[in-house]
Formats: structure tokens, C-alpha cells, sequence
């Protein structure tokens, strides 16, 4: 078999989009299918990882990106008043005029790129991995145009999705242009992959044509080969990955401030917003607090190893906190460190913390809670007690990325 992935995000991009496609085009090979990637030769990514590299197995193909660069509006929005905070807002008006996404600028180029790949080299079926949402205009369009199969895999919700900041004017015309896209995707794929129940279901809701699984996110043991955990002199508890939308680390850092501890440290690795910044010096937190820019992945990974307890942050988000986990949750599970998950406590991310027993669960905003919870670790860690996150073997057979891909490879093998 033969199958072509199609993705906005691909090495050398960087940040948390990258590795489930990645990860996909890594495996699939192993399995006997031949795999072809295409993704945007410069797509003006927020974020660049030049030690990311392809699989060697997999034959990368790149269309032209001709669209907007990736932004952080609030990031380019902060401090400004009057006429340059308008000039701003204009400049940012364009993406957001775009539907369903600004990346919907790469069809003209990738449709046509992937029509020639599925010719030329006798593909079997077409897999589109999203967000972005258009993303799965491309997989519909490509199966229109060559009769092959379409399995959409869905990264996140589309309606669903609390993150979402919209123009007041423009409200009722992305949310009618998202559903769709949703729409398209139950009347088009021959079958749809998502990594939880909430975002199959949004799909389930309008009579979908293929079969829908859930295919949850893997943790990549693998990766982690050769990162060795050393005990600090301080309790190094760890956070890697951007703040945006409704998440925040404010909370945590109010209950970091009334512990009073001296000898534990927070690390924030990846993008930190200015408010959030700001906001933080009036906590006095000194050399409690590191706050490094966005690093390769390697080097988050070494971070997320080499820490006393890492540190999930996940908002309520009007319920899109209990109902996506965050693909974050798995690297931290490679880590094999104790985890502080501060996440909505009947949620997803709870549940698989509670399941494995590698941390501890509060809600987001509890900062009592939380306080208690670096109290209860930090003492453990000082008395010689702080548990690891180490899983059984059977956790790491069921949770492992390989083992999510071999569950993709069967619903490739079925609608081919």
C-alpha cells in the first residue's frame, strides 16, 4: 500500500503540531506501507526546528506556501494605543478574513502537487492531518479529482474549540464556513481518525459516511533514549509549551509565591506572553522563576528528563480542558517524571494520570490546591521519597506511538 500524508506541519517546523505527523510518516513505513509526506516548502511558521529531522523512510514532497506568516496577535497587539494599535489590528485583519484559516492560502499550490504525487507514484489513499482546518479541504478536494480514499485525522475539535478569537463581525461567518468543513469531513472521508471521543463525536453528530475512531496521541519512548535524570540541589519543576488562548500560568505561579519556598524553581520553556510577564514581577519570585524562549525539541525533552516534576497546565476553556487532553501529556509520560497536572479533575488528562499513577491532579485554578500539592512533593522530594513516573510494561505497550499508528495502519488497510 501506498499512502500520501498531507500536512501544514513538518519538519523543519517546530512546536507541539509537528509530532503526530511526524510520528505517522516515522512509523507507517515499519508497518509495509510506503509513505509519502507532502508540506509546505516555507509556510512562515511561528516556529523553526532545524534539528528536527525527516524520517528516512518516508519521501518527503513540498508544495509552495504563498500565504501570511504565523502570528501571535496578542503578542503584536500588547502595549499598543491609538493609531498604531488600529495599524496593527489591520495588519491582522487579512488572516482573519481568511476562511477557514489563513493556511487555506496553500491550496492553489498543494492540490495540484498532490494530484501529481498520487499519480505518479500509484497512491492508494490520502491522509490530511489537522488543524488547520483547511487542511481537510485538500483531502476532499484530492479525492474528488482521483477517486482515491480520504481518512481525516482530526488533531482538535473544529466547532468545539474554546481557543478560537474571533472578530465580533465575523463570528456567524467562521462558525458557519467551520461547520462546513465538518459537514464535508462526515460527507466525504471514507473514514476519520480523532484523538478523543468529543472530537469524534462533533463529527458523529452529522451521520458521517466512513467509520470514525479515536486514535488517541502516543508517547514516544524512544525519544527519550539517552536523557538521564540528575537530582538537583533544587526542586526544578518544569513546563514546556506555549501559553495561548484562555491558558495561563498564573494560578500556579500565585501558589509557587505563598509556599515560601526558597530551594524549588519553575522553568517555563516556549513562549511566555508579555501580560503574563509583566504580571509576574509583582510576585517577587526572583531566581524561583527561569523563563526560557522556545528550544529545539531535544532540548525540551532533556528539560522535561532532567526535573524533580513536570508541570501540566490545562484550563476548563469551557469544557474543551476536560475533553482534549493535551498531546503535552504523553511527552511528559515518556519523561518518566512526576507530574503536576493542573487540569479540569473530571477530565481526560486527569483520568490518564490517575490511571498510570505518575502525578498529581488540581484543578487549574486551585491555587490552594496547588499550593498543597508543591508542598507535598517538595517535602517528599527533600526526605528521599518522590516517586518517579515510571509505567509498567504494559502501559507503555498500550500507550506507545507505535502501537497508535498500527491502529491507524488497520483503518488505512480497511478503506483501501
Amino acid at each position: 500500500m501506498k499512502v500520501l500524508l498531507v500536512t501544514m506541519y513538518f519538519p523543519p517546523a517546530g512546536g507541539g503540531g509537528v509530532q503526530r505527523p511526524l510520528k505517522i510518516a516515522t512509523h507507517l513505513p515499519a508497518l509495509g506501507i510506503e509513505t509519502h509526506v507532502l508540506a509546505p516548502d516555507d509556510p512562515k511558521w511561528l516556529h523553526r526546528d532545524d534539528e528536527l529531522v525527516p524520517p528516512t523512510q518516508a519521501f518527503v514532497h513540498r508544495a509552495r506556501y504563498l500565504g501570511p506568516k504565523a502570528r501571535l496577535p496578542s503578542e503584536e497587539l500588547h502595549g499598543l494605543e491609538g493609531g498604531e494599535k488600529l495599524l496593527a489590528q489591520a495588519k491582522l485583519a487579512y488572516r482573519r478574513a481568511l476562511l477557514p484559516d489563513a493556511s487555506v492560502t496553500w491550496m492553489p499550490t498543494a492540490v495540484p502537487a498532490a494530484i501529481r504525487i498520487v499519480r505518479n507514484e500509484g497512491i492508494d489513499a490520502v491522509i490530511t492531518t489537522s488543524p488547520p482546518y483547511s487542511m481537510n479541504l485538500i483531502g476532499a478536494s484530492v479525492k474528488r479529482l482521483t477517486g482515491i480514499p480520504w481518512v481525516a485525522d482530526l488533531r482538535d475539535a473544529v466547532l468545539g474549540n474554546a481557543d478560537r478569537r474571533f472578530d465580533k463581525t465575523s463570528v456567524r461567518a467562521k462558525e458557519k464556513t467551520l461547520e462546513s468543513v465538518v459537514k464535508l469531513i462526515a460527507r466525504s472521508a471514507d473514514g476519520v481518525v480523532a484523538v478523543s471521543d468529543p472530537i469524534a463525536d462533533e463529527v458523529r453528530r452529522f451521520d458521517p459516511s466512513g467509520e470514525v475512531r479515536v486514535i488517541p496521541n502516543g508517547c514516544d519512548f524512544d525519544d527519550f533514549a539517552g536523557l538521564e535524570y540528575q537530582a538537583g540541589e533544587r526542586f526544578r519543576i518544569t513546563h514546556t509549551g506555549s501559553f495561548f488562548g484562555q491558558r495561563n500560568p498564573r494560578a500556579f505561579l500565585s501558589a509557587l509565591a505563598s509556599t515560601g519556598l526558597e530551594d524549588v524553581v519553575a522553568r517555563f520553556v516556549g513562549d511566555f506572553r508579555s501580560a503574563d510577564r509583566e504580571w509576574v514581577e509583582t510576585l517577587g519570585l526572583g531566581d524561583r522563576l527561569e523563563l526560557l524562549p522556545y528550544v529545539p525539541h531535544r532540548r525540551a525533552l532533556e528539560l522535561q528528563r532532567d526535573s524533580e516534576a513536570n508541570l501540566l497546565l490545562l484550563p476548563e476553556a469551557a469544557g474543551r480542558g476536560r475533553v482534549v487532553p493535551s498531546g503535552k501529556i504523553f511527552e511528559y509520560l515518556a519523561a518518566e517524571r512526576p507530574i503536576l497536572a493542573a487540569v479540569p479533575p473530571d477530565g481526560a488528562a486527569a483520568e490518564l494520570v490517575r490511571e498510570t499513577g505518575a502525578g498529581i491532579v488540581v484543578a487549574p485554578d486551585d491555587e490552594r490546591g496547588l499550593r498543597e500539592a508543591l508542598l507535598g512533593l517538595h517535602a517528599r522530594w527533600r526526605a528521599g521519597r518522590l516517586s518517579n513516573g515510571y509505567l509498567t510494561d504494559e502501559l507503555r505497550r498500550r500507550l506507545s506511538r507505535k502501537t497508535r499508528v498500527e491502529e491507524l495502519a488497520k483503518l488505512l488497510e480497511e478503506v483501501a
